[in-house]
Parts: C-alpha cells; sequence; structure tokens
C-alpha cells in the first residue's frame, strides 16, 4: 500500500553497543492500490450473552454520549476479533468518527473527566466513567510519515482507511452497539479458516511497523490450527524486510517473543524466524544451538512440563558471553538474565542428582534464594531430571542458626568472617541442619586455627622461594 521514500541511517560500533539513527519516512498512500474489500462491510450481527456481557453501566453512558452528539463509536481491533472467538476480551478499544478536540469539548461539556493526554497526538483520548472504568477512544486515522516503528498520522472520516492501516486481517474488524460486524478486508473470512495474513501488501505493513514481524507469529500461534501454513508472500515480505527489527527496541521484540515461546507452536514459530534471519538483529549467535533447543522443547511438551521463555532461548547458547549479549539486545529483566547465567553456567549433560549438592548451592547462595530454587528446578526440568526437580522444590531449609554478631566475638577481620559462615553452614548441611547455634559455634575456634595454619604455610611457601 505504502511506498517508503528516504532511509534509515546506520552507526554502529559492535551491534551490542547498537545506536539507531532513524529520519521520518514519507509514506504515500495513493500509490498502492486499494486491496480487494467488500462493497458492503456488514457481515455479521450478534444477539449472544457474550457480547452483551461488555455492556456496563459505563459503556453504556459513553455510547449514549456519542450517540447525542452524533458522532459514530465502534470497538475495533482485538476486542472484535476476541468476541468472535468466544473468549471475553481482557481490554476494550474504540474507534470514532469524532476529532480528539470534538471528543474533548463533548467530554468537558459534560463534566467528563478524561486522563493521560499523552495519547491525543495520535488521536486518543481516554476518558474516565463514573470514576470507575476508562475507556480509550481513538479518531480515525491514515499514516503520513513512518520510522518503521512511530507514525505521524492524519484524522479521517473513512472507516475503510482505518481499517487498512491495521496489521492483520482479524486485527481490522469493528463492532458496533447493535452488534453489526463491519469487515471491509474479509478478517471474518480469515478468522473462520484460522488464516493469519496482513490487510493488503504485506510488505506495506511490515515496513509501516517491524514489529509487526513478531505480531504475525505471535497471532499465528493463537489463530492458526496447524504449525505450518504461513501464507507464503507473507513469509517472504518478512525476509526481505527482516533488517527492520535492527530499529525496533529490544524490550518490545522480547515481549512478542515471549508470549510466542509461551504460546502454541513455539518451536516450529521460533524456528521458522530463525529461518526468517533474526540472529543477528535479536542478539542470538550467528549459529545458535538449534538441535539442542528443539531436543529441550519436545522432551518438556512430552513430558507436560512447561519451562520458561527464557529458557527456551538459553538452551541455543553457548557460554555467558552470549547470554550478556542476549541481554544487552533484549533488556531481559535481571531475573531472566540471570536464570540463562545460570542455565548455561551449569549446563553440562549430566546435572548432579545428589540432592544435597543443590542444598549446597542454596545455603550458599548470595541473593534471593526463591529466585535461586526457581533456577535449580527450571534447569533439572530442561535435562529431563523431573522427579529430582520436584524435591528441590519441596526442600525445606531452615532458618541458618548463627549470625553475624554471634561471631563478632571470634572473629574480626570482615573477610575471614564470610570464610568462617561458610565453613560452619558446610557442617550444618552435613548434620542435615540438625546443629544448633551453640554446636556451630564451639567449632569456630579450631576454622580460625585452621584458617590460620593454611595462611602460615602460605606464607613459608611464598617465602622459601
Amino acid at each position: 500500500m505504502f511506498t517508503v521514500l528516504s532511509g534509515v541511517n546506520y552507526n554502529i560500533s559492535s551491534y551490542r553497543l547498537l545506536r539507531v539513527y532513524k529520519t521520518w519516512q514519507k509514506v504515500i498512500m495513493k500509490e498502492e492500490l486499494m486491496p480487494r474489500s467488500r462493497s458492503d462491510p456488514v457481515v455479521k450481527k450478534l444477539d449472544n450473552p457474550l457480547f452483551h456481557s461488555i455492556f456496563t453501566p459505563e459503556l453504556n453512558t459513553l455510547a449514549q454520549l456519542f450517540r447525542k452528539y452524533n458522532y459514530q463509536l465502534k470497538l475495533a481491533g482485538g476486542a472484535v476479533r476476541d468476541i468472535l472467538m468466544d473468549i471475553k476480551p481482557a481490554d476494550l478499544d474504540f474507534a470514532t468518527d469524532a476529532t480528539p478536540e470534538e471528543m474533548k469539548i463533548m467530554f468537558e461539556k459534560e463534566n467528563i473527566r478524561m486522563i493521560n493526554n499523552k495519547g491525543e497526538k495520535h488521536g486518543t483520548i481516554t476518558s474516565r466513567i463514573n470514576d470507575k472504568e476508562n475507556f480509550e477512544v481513538t479518531t480515525l486515522r491514515i499514516d503520513t510519515h513512518t520510522d518503521g516503528r512511530h507514525a505521524k498520522v492524519k484524522f479521517t472520516k473513512d472507516w475503510k482507511l482505518d481499517a487498512l492501516r491495521r496489521d492483520l486481517t482479524i486485527n481490522s474488524m469493528f463492532l458496533d452497539f447493535e452488534g453489526r460486524i463491519y469487515d471491509y478486508f474479509f478478517g471474518y473470512d480469515d478468522l473462520q479458516k484460522r488464516r493469519v495474513v496482513f490487510v493488503g501488501n504485506p510488505t506495506c505493513r511490515i515496513k509501516e511497523d517491524y514489529l509487526r514481524i513478531f505480531r504475525y507469529f505471535r497471532f499465528y500461534g493463537r489463530i492458526a490450527e496447524q504449525p505450518d501454513i504461513h501464507d507464503e508472500s507473507t513469509i517472504i515480505a518478512i525476509k526481505e524486510n527482516i533488517h527492520g527489527l535492527e530499529g525496533i527496541s529490544g524490550e518490545r521484540i522480547w515481549n512478542e517473543w515471549s508470549k510466542i515461546l509461551s504460546g502454541n507452536y513455539a518451536k516450529e514459530l521460533t524456528l521458522k524466524l530463525l529461518e526468517c534471519g533474526i540472529t543477528r538483529y535479536v542478539g542470538l549467535s550467528e549459529n545458535p544451538n538449534i538441535k539442542n533447543f528443539e531436543i529441550v522443547y519436545d522432551t518438556s511438551k512430552k513430558n507436560n512440563i512447561s519451562l520458561q521463555p527464557i529458557t527456551y532461548l538459553a538452551t541455543m547458547l553457548k557460554d555467558e558471553n552470549e547470554v550478556l549479549q542476549l541481554h544487552n539486545r533484549l533488556k531481559l529483566s535481571a531475573y531472566e538474565r540471570d536464570l540463562a547465567l545460570f542455565l548455561v553456567r551449569y549446563k553440562e549433560d549430566k546435572p548432579s542428582v545428589n540432592l544435597k549438592f543443590w542444598k549446597r548451592i542454596l545455603i550458599h547462595w548470595k541473593g534471593n534464594v526463591v529466585n535461586a530454587r526457581s533456577y535449580i528446578c527450571e534447569l533439572l526440568n530442561s535435562k529431563q531430571y523431573f522427579s529430582l526437580a520436584k524435591d528441590v522444590e519441596k526442600l525445606v531449609i531452615p532458618r541458618f542458626p548463627v549470625s553475624g554478631d554471634m561471631l563478632k566475638q571470634y572473629v574480626r577481620k570482615g573477610k575471614m568472617m564470610g570464610i568462617v559462615i561458610k565453613e560452619l553452614k558446610d557442617i550444618w548441611l552435613d548434620k542435615d541442619f540438625q546443629t544448633n547455634a551453640e554446636e556451630l559455634l564451639q567449632e569456630v575456634p579450631r576454622i580460625i586455627s585452621e584458617l590460620e595454619d593454611k595462611k602460615l604455610e602460605k606464607d613459608n611457601m611464598f617465602l622459601s622461594k
């Protein structure tokens, strides 16, 4: 649909220190032929409990207000899709032919509070009805300029043009308050066939927002009935434009990809993404360990084990440097980063089956022990040690009975304190956590004496050289 002029200039010293300098790209709508569309967009009228369940008193108030001022208001996008799939939508988005200024005048006249004006330049006004419910209403719009992620828009009264700028046909439908479904680009038909395709020209839709590459695969996992029946022109367009991901923030990519890895066909869709050439743009090495990823995924699914999205990516990584490279690109959470580091650190083919080994890690862990237990269980599950993972999950480790204050009369140096505590914890573990504080403190003089002997021996060896 849109012809994109000018380009994106990149100055990349290294991929991990990627800096992208973007210029707005002009979008000329008239140069794309209008895709095949319905002359009469109304395809169905809903009158079922799910449709009626969305009408809260606050929504009814909003609908009456727009009718009073002769503006059209319709439910838009994903909520319409979900209702047609017999799913109650989590969020309701609305579209209207009223401009933002007209909506503001209307709400002010009716003493309706408006909040969060950040979306106004893109046409979105958020109203709060009865101090109970917020409603985001967006003016019909077309894109005039894009940088491959954000768009500058122009408002319109044409519902078809607004539908044309949306990503997928299944997300381009509208629903009015009488239950009529408006479908200009055959999204209803595609939904019945469980077919996921872009509205119009897939290349144009992708260039408007390169994150749509990941959104396509996410919705494919939600909608399609088979793992690999992609529209050929869609995959070609994705491959030809995969470089556009370079300018998309890692947080947004990971937000989409983590949902893909948690959904249907996670393995097949990730393999297809890799086939399309995403590795260099998402922080993976050029040769990720795909075989290991497939083995871990297939085994976990066969045994009905749900692994975390980052675990699947960690199976492809060689070492900690590759984890940090991935983290620098995707901006993982601290938990996800540390889990991935733990998984590659203990990625031996056969982890210890001795429960005491994992108890020792937990009692010496510096940081959140709850997270540490989660890391261990994730590692063991990914290595098919399902029974051992359950044992670790059920472990009850009592509070270590000795505190630093108790040791002050024995140990003066801070570094020595840490060493003594480590030795005491090992004794405590060897006694299966049955040793009390008094018994452990009796061991301190011996531990200090042995440590001092070792230090003296080391000093003598140094002097003899």
